[in-house]
């Protein structure tokens, strides 16, 4: 597909060059928008925007760009073009990308909108960042309930045009407050001459539009909505958020929670074309971070190096049992991290969980120990078999009970249980291991030692 996608765009780079755009258009009247967009973007702005200005579905396609291609080809349109086409997207879509520009292109934007479109993208992009406002959009279906299916028919199909969606109409009162919902498919199959009021349901599942995004993605999935409606504090609709709006969401922050896990801060844009600062950026804070808190693991091998000078046997299976006790935890905090998310456990699920963990881990242990012990009675002796399983079984057991913890002590002091990351629980549960594991060595080896004498 994609040698085909780059010998489409060669041709579209000639035959726009050539000024032949029948033929262009020609090459990709059959295409989905998104496959479409695909293509342009591998051409020079300058050309993409020549062909881009001619396709029937335009804005269409313009939604399916990154956001950083979006504004990148934006700065090639005419004032007047960009216009039109900014005129023709979903009011959502829009103001994201009026939102992304500098202050110029805005300037210069806004006088050539409509006096309409001016003030809505004003009103959408005055909401802050993260909450329902900033994610709804202002084209939604709406009816009286006096109105008859006839009459609500007719409405549909003149407000169709411009609605997000007509398969979701909402009711409102003479002053917009919403008091109902009814589907396209109850009209359909309903008489033509019921009221809209015998058939609106009352009891409509809605959020505030000063709601959290993720709160909004939650309740969608929950409900099975295909949109949500959002009021402000009176009941007064004022916009809707749709279900790719909030797997949109859903996505963004799966991705947030994955940077994070790998202790990488939120990378804006697309991986592809970040640049080597921008990664250098987000990922340094971490690892220099980490780098002093690995320095508690040194501390611990200096503490104990008699004990490990006396018995260098000790060395081969230290980075064994560290790196176990950081792999267990790991796994830990990635199943709480994500269960937090969902909302499948809440701060109050801790006693229990822990206890169940505990067991778990114990039993992880066991097993693990079982196996490094026979490793240990190879390469050393029946003592240093034994100080190998009970290591492992006491540095499983702690590494997981951090791992399942730290993420609800995050969340209990309102920081993001993602930022208990893959590094940082591996450096605790390290500098914790090298402790455990050369006391454990010191406790038995003098032992041994001393009945010996």
């Amino acid at each position: 597909m994609s040698n085909t996608y780059n010998d489409l765009a060669l041709v579209l780079s000639d035959a726009i060059q050539d000024n032949n755009f029948d033929a262009a258009l020609a090459a990709v009247k059959s295409m989905h928008a998104p496959d479409l967009a695909d293509i342009l973007v591998q051409l020079e702005p300058s050309l993409a925007w020549r062909l881009l200005e001619r396709l029937p579905d335009r804005a269409e396609v313009f939604t399916f760009f990154e956001p950083e291609q979006q504004v990148r080809l934006a700065r090639e349109f005419p004032r007047a073009t960009l216009a039109e086409l900014v005129s023709e997207m979903p009011a959502d879509e829009r103001t994201d990308l009026f939102k992304r520009f500098d202050q110029n292109q805005r300037d210069t934007l806004l006088p050539a909108l409509a006096q309409a479109e001016r003030e809505d993208i004003r009103k959408l992009s005055a909401y802050v960042e993260g909450t329902a406002g900033a994610l709804m959009t202002s084209d939604y279906a709406v009816l009286r309930k006096d109105m008859t299916v006839a009459q609500a028919l007719a409405s549909l199909r003149d407000e169709a045009p411009d609605a997000e969606t007509i398969y979701q109409a909402y009711v409102i009162d003479k002053k917009r407050k919403l008091i109902g919902v009814v589907s396209l498919r109850e009209l359909i199959l309903s008489d033509l001459d019921r009221s809209i009021k015998d058939l609106m349901v009352s009891d409509v599942v809605s959020a505030q539009v000063t709601d959290d995004q993720e709160d909004i993605a939650k309740k969608i999935a929950r409900y099975d909505l295909l949109a949500l409606p959002i009021t402000d504090t009176g009941g007064v609709l004022i916009g809707i958020v749709t279900y790719d709006d909030a797997m949109d969401v859903v996505s963004a922050e799966a991705t947030d929670d994955i940077h994070k896990s790998a202790g990488v801060t939120t990378i804006v844009g697309s991986l592809k074309d970040a640049t080597i600062g921008l990664l250098y950026r987000k990922r340094i804070f971490w690892l220099v971070l980490l780098v002093f808190g690995n320095l508690f693991s040194g501390a611990g091998i200096a503490h104990f190096e008699d004990i490990i000078a006396a018995n260098i046997v000790l060395v081969f299976f230290l980075p064994l049992l560290v790196d176990s006790g950081g792999n267990a935890g790991s796994q830990s905090a990635t199943l709480m991290v994500r269960a937090l998310a969902t909302g499948e456990v809440v701060m109050r699920d801790w006693l229990q969980l822990i206890g169940r963990e505990a067991l778990v881990a114990l039993a992880l242990g066991c097993t693990m120990a079982l196996a490094v012990s026979v490793l240990g009675y190879i390469r050393g002796d029946a003592t240093v078999a034994l100080v190998l399983a009970l290591s492992m079984v006491s540095i499983v057991m702690i590494g997981c009970m951090i791992g399942m913890s730290l993420p609800f002590v995050l969340s209990k002091f309102n920081f993001d249980p993602a930022s208990a990351s893959a590094p940082l629980i591996t450096s605790v549960c390290d500098a914790t291991g090298v402790v455990i594991y050369l006391f454990i060595a010191s406790q038995l080896l003098d032992s041994v030692k001393l009945a010996g004498v």
